[in-house]
């Protein structure tokens, strides 16, 4: 959540704080396109791994806002606790990524999990991460326990 009038673009959101467009599928799989952009390449000619994890936390946050329901995204946040992040190819200047974004299995108190794969151009893999998040209540700033009604718009019926 940004501070008030700070400069710094909010995660999953676009600069004048619209959340970045992606779609939601039947199975509650969030999907959204990203493009490498020259000030993302690194000496190596590639997406720089910082600019990746950016790009997880987009993917992440903007799931969050696409899917929950309105008076979860007014009170509670999200926040990473930690990624796992395997790189498995190249993403070069120009290039498209596609990000799908999924809950790994039913939350655990606070926690969930939530995966992130970016995909090229020829369906492969160049992506792959697990990263854990808790949800925080807006108004305490404390962990709160995902629900099975604050979990149900990510997961499929038979998860929770």
């Amino acid at each position: 959540m940004n501070q008030v009038g700070s400069k710094r673009r909010r995660i999953g959101c676009d600069a004048a704080g619209t959340p970045l467009p992606g779609k939601v599928n039947a199975e509650r799989r969030f999907h959204m396109a990203f493009k490498a952009e020259e000030d993302d390449i690194d000496e190596l000619g590639h997406v720089n791994n910082a600019t990746r994890v950016v790009w997880i936390q987009d993917a992440s946050v903007a799931h969050w806002l696409a899917a929950a329901r309105s008076g979860d995204r007014d009170c509670f946040v999200t926040a990473v606790l930690r990624h796992e992040v395997d790189y498995r190819g190249n993403i070069r200047a120009g290039d498209e990524a596609i990000a799908v974004t999924w809950v790994d299995g039913a939350p655990r108190g606070a926690r969930y999990a939530l995966r992130v794969e970016f995909t090229g151009a020829d369906g492969k893999v160049l992506v792959a991460s697990r990263s854990e998040w808790p949800l925080i209540d807006r108004l305490t700033g404390k962990s709160a326990r995902v629900s099975a009604e604050i979990a149900a718009p990510f997961l499929k019926t038979d998860e929770f």
